[in-house]
């Protein structure tokens, strides 16, 4: 016979397992296909200095661990446009040729505090033999009010401007590869 109390109990099990052990929620999916191998895109995407060349709203790095190129445990703090805000990320999983995963432990605006469980997965997939498909998927949790209304706005606007980043890494790596190609 199983207790009422019990039940309680086991929620809070299955709550604590799934924080440590599964991603939060997904939220949304973008992607763009690059003409470029995959190991063109994988090296131009690890270079955390390039953010700046393709992401329409950071306007400079800082290397918070001292390393250029993505690793598990690797911070950098983003520049916005308009020099208020800032933001950190940390890959917290790579996966060679496949994936990266980056967490937002820190930002100015406070979505890292709304949205604590933040996860961002980019993954590269290869497409014949000279193309690239690279999705950026998101993941959060909105466990309070405030979470939900957060993501009720910002939703739309997170997912245009992840697109307009895959744009603007599509248009950077297709102009490198034409110039090295033009040389």
């Amino acid at each position: 016979m199983t207790l009422p109390w019990q039940f309680g109990l086991v929620r809070v099990c299955v709550r604590k397992f799934r924080k440590k052990h599964m991603r939060p929620p997904f939220r949304s999916k973008q992607e763009v296909i690059i003409n470029a191998p995959v190991e063109t895109v994988w090296e131009f995407s690890m270079d955390i200095t390039k953010i700046p060349t393709f992401h329409p709203r950071v306007v400079k790095v800082e290397l918070l661990s001292g390393k250029f190129l993505r690793e598990p445990g690797v911070s950098y703090r983003c520049h916005l446009s308009g020099g208020k805000h800032t933001c950190v990320e940390k890959d917290i999983e790579i996966v060679p040729m496949q994936k990266v995963v980056t967490i937002l432990p820190e930002d100015t605006f406070g979505i890292s505090k709304v949205l604590p469980d933040y996860v961002v997965e980019t993954t590269l997939h290869r497409v014949g033999q000279s193309s690239t498909k690279i999705e950026i998927s998101h993941y959060y949790s909105t466990p309070t009010l405030k979470a939900k209304l957060l993501n009720l706005i910002a939703r739309r606007k997170i997912a245009r401007e992840t697109q307009d980043t895959l744009n603007g890494m599509k248009a950077a790596i297709e102009e490198r590869g034409a110039t090295i190609k033009n040389g």
